[in-house]
């Protein structure tokens, strides 16, 4: 028989968001009357990263790594130290009103608490319609109440609810409130602020089923923040690693799940619970020594050389670049992926 002719490989997917270099820095003060500098925190720092059409990528990282400061600026609620974020090529952070009122009806985002991110005084067709107020040519005042009673439906939610408040609504029903509201000027982009992590798990799933869904029928694009690392990788298509305000591993979900190249990616999987006793056995378990440094002093070079089983003097003087390392440059190889380490390998043994 003929050989099968190999399936041309997929275009690459434009990117809508480019961001580079972004760094977010807060500074330290001491003093009451007479304030002056001390340092400064470090949120975010150097960040680099592309989102495409139609895409989710996954950031996932420790608590206090930077995640929730990097989706706040790329939304505009909070304005970066340094570095661009590029939407559909136009540099984002230098706008100011009419034009960044324009890109943020492309851009919105869906917060970590469905019970802290909705006006309690508020109903539910307010809190949803509220968008409208701001941006008036996206729905007539005459048809706003139609308009949020589809978006209601939308996301599975009975558009009879339009006038009740949000303490009468479960966890799992102010989330979908929320994902309504972010929906409601037709974005490009949406945020999501570690969606699921206030909800319970069988709520969880399905939030994010209903946001896969979304996806397909809007072509949205997603920037997915989340602790769980089996959630992201079951909605995402590309994930980020974040330790200490940089990205430490970049790649697709079956290049960091299957081929995790950076220590601290090789330890945060073997945390993962795995419910197969025989799996489970075999595996090997990382446990790092000493706690997170301080964003506010951090490590000089690599910045998770402090806890690291491979660093040498080399870690301390150089910053790793988010690179696919020189050993792993062939096309084809299983982690041919970026990784911010100058001594990134599949596997790998943890510290002994």
């Amino acid at each position: 028989m003929p050989a099968t002719p190999s399936q041309p490989p997929e275009p690459a997917r434009e990117p809508v968001l480019e961001v580079r270099d972004l760094a977010k820095l807060y500074p330290l003060t001491q003093g009451v009357v007479f304030k002056r500098q001390v340092g400064a925190v470090k949120a975010v720092d150097g960040v680099s990263f592309e989102l495409r059409r139609g895409e989710t990528l996954g950031v996932v990282g420790e608590s206090g790594c930077g995640k929730s400061t990097l989706a706040r600026l790329l939304v505009n609620l909070e304005r970066p130290t340094a570095g661009e974020i590029r939407y559909r090529g136009e540099d984002i952070t230098k706008l100011s009103g009419r034009a960044l009122k324009a890109v943020r009806r492309n851009i919105q985002m869906v917060f970590q608490d469905p019970y802290t991110s909705l006006n309690p005084r508020m109903t539910v067709g307010d809190i949803i319609g509220e968008p409208f107020e701001i941006h008036p040519e996206v729905a007539p005042k005459g048809d706003r109440r139609r308009k949020v009673q589809e978006l209601l439906d939308v996301v599975g939610l009975n558009p009879e609810y339009i006038n009740r408040y949000p303490h009468q609504f479960s966890g799992g029903q102010r989330q979908r409130i929320g994902i309504a509201r972010g929906l409601a000027l037709n974005p490009e982009i949406i945020i999501c602020d570690e969606p699921v992590s206030a909800l319970d798990v069988s709520v969880q799933a399905q939030v994010v089923n209903l946001l896969a869904r979304l996806q397909e029928e809007f072509a949205l694009s997603y920037l997915f923040i989340a602790h769980d690392l089996s959630v992201v990788r079951h909605i995402s298509d590309r994930v980020a690693v974040m330790y200490l305000g940089r990205f430490a591993e970049l790649g697709t979900g079956t290049e960091i799940y299957d081929h995790p190249t950076h220590p601290y990616t090789q330890a945060l999987l073997s945390a993962v619970p795995v419910p197969d006793p025989e799996s489970r056995d075999g595996r090997e378990r990382i446990l790092l020594a000493g706690d997170v440094p301080s964003p506010a002093d951090p490590p000089s070079g690599c910045r998770f050389r402090t806890r690291c089983w491979k660093a040498e003097d080399r870690c301390a003087v150089e910053v790793p670049p988010l690179a696919v390392p020189p050993a792993f440059q062939a096309p084809g190889g299983p982690a041919a992926h970026p990784s911010a380490c100058h001594f990134a390998g599949v596997g790998g043994s943890g510290p002994r």
